[in-house]
């Protein structure tokens, strides 16, 4: 394995003296820290394959791995075959690599080599969850029952109508949320584009973007964002986002995006608008890295609730939840964590890589004395390379229960 390992070695190099010359030492540090790991795993995986063929068609799936990163040295969008074939594969090697970590310390203890197949198909099934979304109709009560410390609460799934059933109950505030669509290798323009002119059919009363628009890719070109947006135009006055950590990598093109799109972007702001169940609140909060409980207290106390007025919160960051005041809004919602993008939700069950490591809420309701929290897995994912039993997320939020203040 010393060749396989230096051919990885060598092809790490060129990858960190590119980044290096082409967009300085941190974006080198960042390339040569995952690459490296990359390649140390790729040689343990390489070590436990049986013959010398499978060795070769894995080495040659990683190069995809190295072509990315060497790429993403000068970010640009990338054509669809590119993704096809270079960006796409990459991540479903790099994922499925990390992932065989285990399985082949079992192999290197006596467990046959049928075993390696199993991080392959967890591969297989992640690229293909990471391709598709599902669509639901989630129903959130706003009954201010005081429920005590944060914990996860309990809302209502279905399916939703098809368009031959009859008219549905309007009875409810209906929000659709899109967050962390992180526009690069899994999310084209086209792909978000069906996304948010799925949003205009299903004709809610609102439309909250909670952040993470882009990736490195799509960083430097706001026509993008825009042209991705661009099906939300009709619904101009009634769709609001707020910013995530990755948009302040490149706050300009995202506020010019959104500006082209129609979308409203709050900024430790509010916004009033008038919906078929009267006047509601739409309080935008920015994402803030370093103190936030300080920063929430100050823009939540810059405006007081008001008697009879429902009020919901964009907050892209759930682990902030727990800083903000009490009583600051209805309901807040969230995304940032993917849904845990890690996890066991297609067997029912509600852990997460996120749940299992921290307290920040992953997915799904959550309550804290009488404020409710929505956490959205996210229209798309980035980080990991891969989604892997944890679906994203393509819904209607009805939002029952807002107009008895």
């Amino acid at each position: 394995m010393a060749s396989f390992f230096m051919i990885g070695a060598a092809s790490t190099a060129a990858v960190v003296t590119h980044a290096a010359f082409r967009r300085g030492r941190l974006f080198a540090t960042f390339a040569g820290v995952f690459v490296g790991v990359h390649t140390l795993a790729a040689t343990a995986v390489a070590a436990a394959l049986s013959t010398g063929p499978l060795q070769i068609a894995f080495g040659v799936a990683n190069a995809a791995v190295y072509a990315h990163f060497f790429m993403l040295a000068k970010p640009r969008w990338k054509p669809s075959w590119y993704r096809a074939f270079v960006s796409v594969p990459a991540s479903f090697v790099s994922a499925t690599t990390l992932l065989a970590l285990p399985f082949v310390g079992a192999h290197a203890l006596g467990a046959p080599s049928l075993i390696l197949t199993v991080p392959l198909a967890m591969g297989l099934f992640g690229l293909l969850e990471s391709l598709r979304t599902p669509r639901d109709v989630h129903t959130i009560t706003v009954d201010r029952k005081d429920r005590g410390p944060l914990a996860r609460a309990s809302f209502t799934k279905e399916k939703p109508a098809r368009s031959t059933d009859a008219p549905r109950d309007r009875s409810a505030l209906e929000v659709v949320q899109i967050t962390d669509p992180h526009l690069g290798p899994f999310m084209s323009v086209e792909r978000l584009r069906a996304l948010c002119q799925r949003a205009v059919e299903s004709d809610p009363d609102l439309v909250l973007l909670t952040g993470d628009f882009l990736t490195m890719e799509s960083q430097a070109d706001p026509d993008l964002l825009a042209d991705a947006l661009a099906p939300l135009a009709p619904l101009a006055g009634k769709t609001f986002a707020c910013m995530g950590n990755h948009d302040h990598e490149a706050p300009a093109t995202v506020r010019e995006g959104l500006r082209r799109a129609g979308v409203t972007l709050l900024v430790d702001e509010l916004a009033t608008v008038q919906t078929r169940l009267g006047p509601v609140e739409v309080l935008g909060l920015d994402f803030r890295f370093r103190d936030r409980k300080r920063h929430l207290e100050e823009a939540c106390g810059r405006f007081p609730r008001k008697e009879g007025v429902a009020r919901v919160a964009m907050l892209h960051d759930p682990g902030a939840f727990a800083h903000m005041p009490e009583g600051s809004a209805d309901v807040v919602f969230a995304g940032h964590t993917h849904g845990g993008q890690v996890g066991l939700l297609r067997l029912g069950l509600a852990h997460t890589f996120v749940s299992a490591f921290t307290k920040i809420p992953d997915h799904g309701l959550w309550a804290r004395g009488r404020d409710l929290l929505y956490v959205h897995r996210g229209s798309g994912h980035y980080g990991f390379p891969l989604r892997l039993g944890v679906p994203s997320e393509e819904s209607v939020l009805r939002v029952e229960g807002l107009t008895a203040r």
